[in-house]
């Protein structure tokens, strides 16, 4: 593969993604729950909004970290629109997990790192989040998510957020998106609120000190987004 005819030719791709991402629109909540029906269908789901990837630990990044603050407050505003359905997939490791072979030990089970971040935690309606542990970057994938799906038929629209855009999150939009494709769940929307979710950032100098692959934040986040939209989950800038 040639470096510089590559540049050339994703350079007005590249040019499009960020027009693109920088013209999502916001979300109307209390419009949206209207239009699905009532709150009884809407789901908020936020996967990995916890200590080991936004506040301590090997995996915790600062731009993860500052996703906190617009999750809490999405939350806030759907419980005051009537939601009551709060899902939250988790990395709950087991202390040897697979996974470490491709990721430093994090959030292992029992630990400060697998709690639930203290902003959310503190909600005074936390009491009303189902927790799904998982051992994988995969929220479906020997869990209690496909139970609490099968539970829960009336709710036809996922808002979507939490970390990493490339990783668990992408892994649970697409899951909840293919599986009403595959179902024919035509009610099915699957919402992603751009400003409740991102991803770390490794630079290529960084990366090579430490012997590790890089990764670079803000285009790993924008293809993402971009692979998701393609698949039919709806980007928005934010949430009102």
């Amino acid at each position: 593969m040639n470096l510089e005819q590559l540049l050339h030719d994703s350079r007005p791709f590249l040019g499009w993604l960020v027009n693109w991402h920088d013209s999502r629109p916001t979300l109307d909540l209390a419009g949206l729950i209207a239009e699905v029906g009532g709150p009884h269908r809407v789901a908020v789901m936020a996967v990995d909004v916890i200590n080991g990837f936004c506040h301590e630990g090997a995996l915790a990044s600062p731009r993860v970290g500052r996703i906190v603050g617009p999750v809490a407050r999405l939350f806030e505003r759907a419980y005051d629109l009537g939601v009551r359905h709060f899902v939250l997939p988790q990395d709950t490791h087991a202390a040897d997990a697979v996974e470490f072979g491709s990721f430093p030990p994090h959030c292992v089970g029992g630990t400060a790192e697998a709690a639930t971040v203290p902003e959310l935690q503190n909600l005074p309606f936390s009491h009303l989040f189902t927790l799904i542990e998982k051992n994988s970057i995969h929220a479906a994938i020997g869990t209690g998510l496909e139970a609490w799906l099968t539970a829960h038929p009336e709710v036809t629209t996922f808002l979507v957020v939490g970390d990493c855009t490339d990783f668990c999150t992408y892994q649970l939009a697409m899951h909840l998106r293919l599986r009403a494709n595959a179902f024919g769940l035509r009610e099915v929307r699957v919402i992603l609120p751009m400003e409740g979710v991102d991803t770390f950032d490794t630079p290529l100098e960084v990366a090579e000190k430490l012997g590790i692959m890089p990764h670079p934040g803000d285009l790993m986040h924008l293809i993402f987004l971009f692979s998701m939209a393609q698949n039919g989950v709806e980007i928005v800038a934010g949430v009102v």
